[in-house]
């Protein structure tokens, strides 16, 4: 059996506050994205919508169903939302999923690499994850996500499926990738870190990808990833790992934490440019 790819983006995650997915939705479809409807997921905690692109990986527009205080202090119910790892996330780009295996073990696998590389990047073993569909359709899939002190949000989480993607990401038909904005696919994921954290997190980052980065200086680290549909949308996308380069990317970092802060789209010529704010996360528009 040949060793599955590690760096394929899958999705990225955009959190909002609970109860408002129709709201940010609508704040998207203003931005010039068509937005479909996703569901709730396995225990109801979280509902999305989502956005697909071109290339084949989608943005997840999520929230909680409920604030947390909506659940009795103590109560099972209340316990697993306070252990889900978004529950402490402040609205905006939280979080970015690489494409996963549904048979064989991605933690595995990279802390196995991370063991040669003597990185300090560690996987938890993986779980089963869930959603059901407006329409009733039962998706499954297995999440390998990093342990909770090598930096969720940072490292990126897999997502494997076992049922087919098509159910979860709905390429067909074709006009649900096609955007009034003329968005075509991601140009980039660029993530903040702390001026003495970049070194280590890009040993991290190396040891997820299982290849050494495409550019590497004192201030960023650049790796070229891979989309399921990566020839459509003209480019591949690249995952970037940065210290703060403006006063305000300090401010953020210092806010929010190390995580991302701005995503990048390809766009059709003569379309957007420039950049936008989703109002919680930063939108960069690059001509594809």
């Amino acid at each position: 059996m040949s060793t599955p790819s590690t760096k394929t983006l899958d999705h990225i995650v955009h959190l909002t506050p609970p109860g408002s997915v129709d709201e940010v939705s609508r704040q998207f479809r203003e931005l010039g994205f068509h937005v479909l409807p996703g569901g709730t997921h396995a225990g109801g905690l979280t509902q999305n919508a989502l956005v697909v692109l071109q290339d084949g990986a989608y943005l997840e527009l999520i929230s909680f169903t409920h604030p947390a205080s909506h659940y009795p202090p103590g109560s099972p119910e209340r316990q697993k939302r306070d252990a889900d790892p978004w529950a402490w996330k402040e609205p905006g780009w939280i979080d970015y999923a690489f494409l996963g295996s549904s048979s064989t073990s991605i933690s595995k696998l990279i802390n196995a690499r991370a063991k040669k590389d003597k990185s300090g990047i560690r996987y938890d073993p993986e779980v089963d994850g869930g959603r059901e569909r407006g329409d009733g359709k039962v998706l499954k899939w297995r999440i390998s996500a990093p342990s909770q002190d090598s930096g969720r949000g940072v490292a990126p989480f897999f997502c494997g499926d076992v049922t087919p993607r098509e159910w979860r990401v709905p390429l067909d038909p074709p006009s649900n990738a096609e955007h009034p904005s003329g968005v075509l696919g991601v140009a980039y994921v660029r993530i903040l870190v702390e001026d003495d954290d970049l070194s280590d997190v890009a040993a991290d980052i190396t040891s997820v990808i299982g290849r050494s980065p495409v550019s590497h200086t004192s201030r960023r680290v650049t790796w070229v990833l891979d989309t399921p549909s990566t020839d459509v949308a003209g480019g591949r996308p690249r995952l970037i790992i940065s210290v703060p380069e403006t006063e305000g990317e300090r401010w953020t970092l210092e806010g929010r934490g190390e995580g991302i802060y701005e995503v990048a789209f390809l766009v059709s010529s003569g379309m957007k440019a420039g950049q936008s704010w989703t109002p919680y996360g930063k939108i960069v528009w690059l001509k594809g």
